[in-house]
């Protein structure tokens, strides 16, 4: 059984975080995909001015998503913390590290959209100087989310662990939990030291199981608070 608190902090992270990733799923795929040229980073930014509007929606997405991660830490703080205090503090910093990448990504983003523009002291370049250090904006922005990736893992690790300790949620599905973070965060840091890493492990895949593992934790979450507050009901009506 779980408090008040418990059960509130649960039903924030159940709920915020199949609509952050839908949303952000969505803005990816209408908004960057279309503009998006795989390891051409030069050219990626080439068509960053042609589709302004897309991109500036697409970074609005990325400022909520980040947001979100912020939400999701403290609900899972709130919710694990009577298991060890000191884990999930510790899970929740790492988590805390990630959405600073991701934010640094973010500023990436910004900084490559202002230089394709070429205003004000960014005159002095000429359009394939512009465009080469726009790419390389993104690229460096790509590089602060592969930097945060393990630590995302790591905190999904620490996470699923005291679900596992704390039987609220079946341990056969911690433990998955557990492995889809191993995964993740072996492959992350694999990538960020060797890119060749992505030809044998598609880097489309990374973030797969945890995200497979996370949705299936919301609804199970859903779920057991649902039920909770109706055995919490029968027994009021029944003293």
């Amino acid at each position: 059984m779980i408090d008040r608190s418990q059960r509130s902090a649960a039903l924030v992270f159940a709920i915020t975080f199949p609509l952050t990733n839908v949303m952000m799923m969505f803005s990816f795929t209408q908004f960057l995909a279309p503009i998006l040229i795989w390891n051409q980073d030069a050219a990626t930014a080439q068509n960053l001015i042609a589709h302004a509007h897309n991109y500036h929606l697409f970074m609005a997405a990325s400022c909520l998503h980040g947001l979100a991660g912020v939400v999701l830490l403290a609900a899972l703080y709130l919710l694990l913390k009577p298991v060890h205090r000191g884990v999930a503090l510790f899970a929740a910093l790492s988590r805390l590290v990630f959405v600073a990448m991701w934010f640094q990504q973010v500023i990436g983003e910004f900084t490559a959209l202002r230089i394709m523009g070429g205003e004000g002291s960014l005159q002095v370049f000429d359009a394939k100087q512009l465009q080469a250090l726009a790419g390389l904006q993104l690229a460096s922005g790509w590089d602060a989310y592969y930097i945060g990736l393990p630590f995302y893992a790591l905190s999904t690790l620490l996470f699923s662990w005291l679900f596992f300790q704390s039987r609220i949620v079946p341990r056969i599905l911690a433990a998955l939990g557990m492995l889809a973070s191993l995964f993740e965060l072996v492959c992350g840091f694999a990538y960020l030291n060797n890119r060749g890493f992505g030809a044998l492990v598609s880097v489309n895949y990374y973030e797969l199981p945890n995200l497979l593992f996370e949705l299936a934790l919301s609804i199970w979450l859903i779920v057991s608070v649902i039920k909770s507050q109706r055995w919490k009901n029968q027994t009021s009506q029944a003293a």
